[in-house]
């Protein structure tokens, strides 16, 4: 399935339910929390259509069960993690306050990983905007970003990074991220872009290194 690129967000009936393509235990493996225990929930739902996702089966939200709040919060404190990720898909198609509000009351951080093309709902201790040429986030949800993450695939992503640089705060925690299927040919590059741009760090996804999910 293709997704609409003028789709709105899908924002739910009701908040005691949301559509979950997965959820698990994992380790963080991108960006400034790499390495530190995480309770992943993926959620079903993405109108963004990027063309290297390796979720693309989370794009059509129709095609998933939904999950009650109570038992995603319940799985989560179950795990024992530090944090919560809530990831997609693209999760700003739904509502969120509920989650992240359950999730802080079980004493997890709870984290937001997004394109940011609908507007952040719910309390979030960590949120990483990660851009789309495809579809541009909402011009409110770059003051939110704690991190930004581009994903650099071509040479052209290396000017756009900068261009997004300047949209988010000062405080914003920038990375640059190779396209995992270009990462042989990308990484050199990056590397070599940090160098002149050393207020950029690098992010590597470990998680896909060391094998686990």
């Amino acid at each position: 399935m293709i997704p609409s690129k003028d789709a709105a967000p899908l924002m739910p009936a009701t908040t005691d339910a949301l559509p979950v393509m997965e959820s698990f235990f994992t380790l963080q493996g991108e960006g400034a929390w790499t390495g530190t225990p995480a309770w992943f929930v993926r959620l079903a739902g993405c109108h963004v259509g990027c063309t290297w996702c390796d979720v693309k089966e989370s794009w059509d939200a129709s095609v998933h069960p939904e999950r009650t709040i109570q038992s995603l919060v319940d799985e989560a404190r179950a795990t024992r993690a530090p944090i919560a990720v809530i990831t997609g898909g693209e999760p700003t198609r739904h509502d969120l306050r509920a989650l992240s509000e359950g999730l802080h009351s079980a004493g997890l951080r709870v984290h937001l990983e997004t394109a940011g093309t609908g507007p952040i709902t719910g309390h979030f201790d960590w949120i990483t905007l990660s851009p789309k040429k495809f579809l541009l986030p909402l011009g409110e949800n770059y003051a939110r970003a704690d991190e930004l993450k581009i994903i650099a695939a071509n040479e052209h992503d290396f000017r756009w990074a900068n261009e997004q640089a300047r949209l988010v705060s000062p405080a914003c925690r920038l990375y640059l991220q190779a396209e995992w299927e270009k990462r042989e040919r990308m990484y050199p590059r990056i590397i070599t872009f940090l160098r002149e741009h050393p207020h950029w760090c690098i992010s590597v996804q470990t998680h896909k290194y060391l094998g686990v999910d």
